[in-house]
């Protein structure tokens, strides 16, 4: 029996415990998923309590991403590179931090390859979804509440045309094709209070209970197209299911079935 855990803080809305708990039972591995309520200043105690535990692996959610990195024995490059970690195995030779986001915003934006894109919010989630989008958008707007990650985001993105802009609900949708809000629940709700007339571009909410979100429903009036929070904790969760497990399995199938389990609980 392998033991697992998501943490972070709130972390009581999070469906990684059942989607976990599903694919391991689908795939026939014998594994106990729990969930705890984490914040940033415990998230040392609990790493080693964990650790010493015989864990085999944590999920991360925030605001645990960027502290985590100051405990792993080793970061993997692209971990590193966006200074977030969503993912710790532990092994015999070490804990490794991981990211298995970038990976799989890679693959839920694949159509928007070339296009104009905006990201809100300034942390580790955002900092993944310009890592996987950079050289292959055209451009990539950040919208930061402060200028203090400005840098950190020059690093990551060193291909595409960037620009890091100070937060402002009267922002301009126009030239965008795709917008990616990765702030908290409700962070964005005078955003959506602004928006007004015709929007084509889509919303990708990372957010995903409580759904939809004030922004997510403003979308949806206007007609336009909405992604939620769940095809990324769907595709970022199956990564982590195959550096755990170790198996090989289609990632699609196990996909679909897994996602027709979700939707019950939402």
């Amino acid at each position: 029996m392998i033991k697992l855990a998501v943490a972070g803080s709130p972390i009581g809305h999070s469906l990684s415990p059942l989607l976990h708990s599903t694919a391991y039972e689908i795939l026939g591995v014998k594994a106990e998923f729990g969930s705890n309520d984490v914040k940033e200043q415990d998230f040392g105690n609990y790493y080693f309590e964990c650790k010493n535990a015989g864990f085999r692996g944590l999920a991360l959610t925030m605001p645990l991403k960027e502290i985590s990195i100051g405990f792993v024995d080793r970061v993997d490059p692209i971990a590193k590179q966006i200074s977030s970690v969503n993912t710790i195995i532990f092994e015999s030779t070490g804990s490794i931090g991981i990211s298995t986001d970038l990976l799989a915003f890679k693959n839920l934006l694949k159509p928007y390859f070339g296009k104009k894109i905006a990201i809100l919010g300034a942390g580790g989630t955002a900092r993944a979804i310009a890592a996987s989008l950079d050289g292959i958008a055209d451009s990539i707007t950040v919208l930061g509440r402060t200028s203090t990650r400005e840098e950190s985001f020059e690093r990551i993105v060193s291909h595409s045309k960037f620009s890091y802009v100070i937060w402002s609900n009267a922002l301009s949708l126009e030239p965008f094709s795709l917008v990616v809000n990765t702030t908290p629940a409700g962070a964005a709700d005078l955003l959506a209070e602004g928006i007004e007339g015709d929007i084509s571009c889509l919303l990708f909410d990372v957010i995903y209970k409580p759904w939809p979100t004030v922004l997510a429903k403003k979308w949806n009036n206007l007609g336009a197209p909405v992604i939620s929070g769940v095809e990324l904790l769907l595709y970022q969760g199956i990564e982590q299911l195959r550096i755990v497990t170790d198996k090989n399995f289609d990632t699609e199938k196990l996909a679909s079935n897994l996602r027709e389990k979700l939707a019950t609980a939402l």
